[in-house]
């Protein structure tokens, strides 16, 4: 087993270093000034879509807060927790500034997957909405070659990422605080999570439509109430995350390079901007225009690391306890350890609740990705088979090595980002287009509002 985890991470270093780094980043940075910052000026607009009435008429499986729901769902899960800990305690504080830097960018990646995934999504055999970087790789680059390889490398990487990363640290915390068994947990997620997924996409959206607003509201609400409570300690804590990530001075080795890889990693990790998974909840959605459901998508950033990552990073950076990781078993317990430090007594169990929330939203909406890419390959015959392994694979992840787990997590979630990442800068342009097809309709909608004011 430690021959395997070595492997795995020589393997991890390989797929995540300065290329990727670059490739991600770069990506977003390009895509956020060839939409010219639209993701920024509208993100008020669009965080206001979330809760607009339903779009009954348009195309779609599911609404514009169930899509994002579902993407909500499969991104605030252990990333948020385990994923920052990890991040801070290998990286030093610096990592959750680079994590901030990956959200604002990732916002217009995030907003261009959906794009795409609307623009060329089709209708499966079963009559529902098919789409996401398999297709667009498919019909918009004609590579059908390279949209294989992405859908083989997000099925597998569901396994990972959306899967067993998530029971593990599940029940790492149900064992810390509630003493349950890790395979007790394993097999009780097992269960639960197989009588959702039967029900295919529509019953994933009416689930996490419950369950992912109020674990959002559950965790920040605490976060909130630590900062509140020593908000003088805010002002050090947000000094040493700029200072340190350009210093590096607390990472592993003191190198800048590690508070840089640390973070990005971790905030793709958590947000996924950049892996296409975007694309595949955004084609579910019903909506008139592909920018309409692509401003609601990239919501999702926003809200996954530039608020919920930036609860956990504070608590860990204002309470110091990065600096013990090595005594704790994971790294969600470590975050665990920081609310309880400022919460006595309730912190703790606050964070195993949502992280235990967290995880079984996630590994819903994760189930969905992986199937959908599973279906391009082999055909809706293959969605059953595919749930069955998935359901199998959550108690193996519960009970098997962490670094192993963890380090297959993030192989996979390289390897699924480069021929995304490539398709969205080959069609840029499509998502140029549709953007100003949007901005006009925009203009008209606001002067039909205009008009129809009282005494206008």
């Amino acid at each position: 087993m430690e021959t395997v985890e070595n492997i795995i991470n020589q393997v991890s270093g390989l797929v995540w270093g300065l290329p990727l780094i670059i490739l991600l980043v770069g990506t977003g940075l390009y895509l956020t000034i060839r939409i010219a910052f639209f993701s920024f000026q509208q993100l008020p607009y669009a965080l206001s879509l979330v809760f607009k009435k339903k779009d009954t008429k348009s195309q779609g499986d599911i609404s514009h807060f169930q899509a994002l729901m579902t993407a909500l769902a499969a991104t605030v899960g252990t990333g948020n927790i385990a994923g920052v800990a990890s991040a801070v305690a290998v990286g030093g504080p610096g990592a959750v500034f680079w994590m901030w830097i990956t959200a604002f960018v990732g916002m217009a990646t995030k907003y261009s997957e959906a794009i795409l995934g609307v623009h060329y999504r089709v209708k499966n055999e079963r009559g529902e909405m098919s789409g996401g970087p398999m297709y667009y790789i498919e019909k918009g680059l004609n590579m059908k070659w390279l949209a294989v390889i992405f859908a083989a490398f997000a099925a597998v990487a569901a396994f990972g990422i959306g899967n067993m990363v998530q029971s593990h640290e599940a029940a790492g915390v149900a064992s810390q605080n509630f003493n349950i068994p890790v395979w007790v947990t394993g097999a009780f997620l097992s269960v639960l999570v197989g009588l959702v997924i039967l029900g295919g996409i529509r019953s994933i959206g009416k689930v996490v439509g419950i369950i992912v607003p109020v674990m959002i509201v559950f965790y920040i609400g605490a976060g909130l109430l630590i900062v509140i409570l020593n908000v003088a300690d805010v002002p050090s804590a947000f000094g040493l995350i700029f200072s340190d990530a350009f210093t590096g001075q607390a990472a592993a080795g003191g190198a800048v390079g590690a508070v840089i890889q640390q973070g990005v990693a971790r905030g793709i990790f958590s947000n996924e901007a950049g892996l296409g998974t975007g694309g595949i909840a955004a084609a579910a959605a019903k909506t008139d225009m592909p920018a309409r459901q692509a401003l609601v998508s990239m919501t999702q950033v926003f809200i996954d690391t530039i608020i919920v990552c930036t609860i956990t990073g504070l608590a860990l950076v204002m309470s110091q306890m990065y600096l013990r990781a090595d005594d704790f078993d994971s790294s969600a317990q470590l975050t665990s350890a920081a609310f309880e430090q400022y919460l006595p007594g309730v912190g703790g169990y606050i964070v195993a609740l949502a992280l235990l929330f967290f995880v079984f939203s996630t590994i819903i909406g994760w189930s969905y990705f992986g199937e959908k890419c599973f279906t391009y390959l082999f055909g809706g015959t293959a969605s059953i088979p595919y749930r069955i392994a998935f359901v199998a694979a959550l108690f193996i992840g519960a009970v098997v090595s962490l670094d192993v787990v963890w380090g297959f997590a993030d192989v996979m979630n390289g390897l699924m980002a480069f021929p995304n990442l490539v398709a969205l800068l080959l069609l840029s342009g499509v998502v140029v287009n549709e953007t100003k097809k949007f901005k006009k309709k925009r203009q008209q909608e606001k002067e039909e509002e205009k008009n129809a004011q009282p005494g206008v």
